[in-house]
């Protein structure tokens, strides 16, 4: 459908909502959600069925439909991009189907990455993280591998929080920032998420900045980085990672 033809189908659903034209928008969006979808489908690998992410996005997708606001300045397609991901990630939260195995082993690297960071007063490094778990450095990285799914979850839940668009949109979805209280909180969840990408070595603030600000994929990055998407995967887990230490107190971390 034409951007023209698209603009008619919301012109004609803001003045006179029916269910036919809101199914109408479902369908011409649903290849959104397959976007978003696919996404988060590289990270997750086979823990969740495809098809069941779509299942979920859809129901993101409906309620970015009905709460869209026409008057505002901002696309839908990005607005979408938004509930369609944050409707994935709070069912997959709802699951809770990270093993415990994962969730201790996240608990003990964070333990480490902060005795390092408050013993040498610098960021904690791949080697230094390897050595206070006492394994070796192939054995982390296998561990990296694991973590950047609880990684994801995590930090999607706090992007959307400190995001411009949610913030736009505050009054129609959660609230979250509608009183002095609040305006307080976004801005310091704006600073901790600068002072949080200050740790970052200059490859790993740009994976962060693509992957979740541009909404680049895995091999788009690795292409523009030239460097393997493997490569690209253990980047993203070990920003995280860092990012935790500073993010975690927001982010209802493990």
């Amino acid at each position: 459908m034409k951007s023209t033809e698209k603009e008619k189908l919301w012109d004609e659903y803001r003045k006179k909502p029916t269910q036919a034209l809101r199914e109408q928008l479902i369908i011409e969006y649903s290849q959104l959600v397959k976007l978003v979808a696919g996404r988060l489908s590289m990270y997750l690998g086979h823990n969740v069925e495809y098809d069941d992410l779509v299942s979920y996005g859809i129901f993101g997708l409906i309620d970015a439909i009905d709460k869209f606001d026409l008057t505002k300045n901002v696309k839908f397609e990005t607005y979408a991009s938004l509930r369609i991901r944050g409707a994935i990630l709070d069912q997959i939260r709802k699951m809770d189907w990270i093993p415990r195995t994962i969730r201790q082993r996240q608990k003990k690297i964070d333990a480490v990455i902060k005795e390092v960071e408050q013993t040498t007063g610098r960021s904690a490094t791949d080697e230094d993280i390897a050595m206070g778990l006492g394994i070796s450095a192939e054995e982390y990285l296998d561990w990296q591998s694991q973590m950047k799914i609880t990684g994801l979850v995590s930090l999607n839940e706090y992007m959307d929080q400190g995001s411009d668009v949610s913030q736009d949109y505050s009054r129609h979805t959660t609230a979250r920032f509608d009183g002095p209280e609040e305006s307080v909180e976004k801005e310091e969840l704006t600073k901790v998420l600068g002072e949080a990408l200050e740790l970052l070595t200059e490859k790993e603030k740009k994976v962060v900045t693509l992957y979740y600000y541009e909404d680049l994929t895995l091999k788009e990055i690795s292409n523009i980085l030239e460097v393997s998407e493997s490569r690209v995967s253990q980047l993203h887990t070990r920003a995280l990672q860092k990012m935790k230490t500073k993010m975690g107190n927001y982010m209802g971390l493990l």
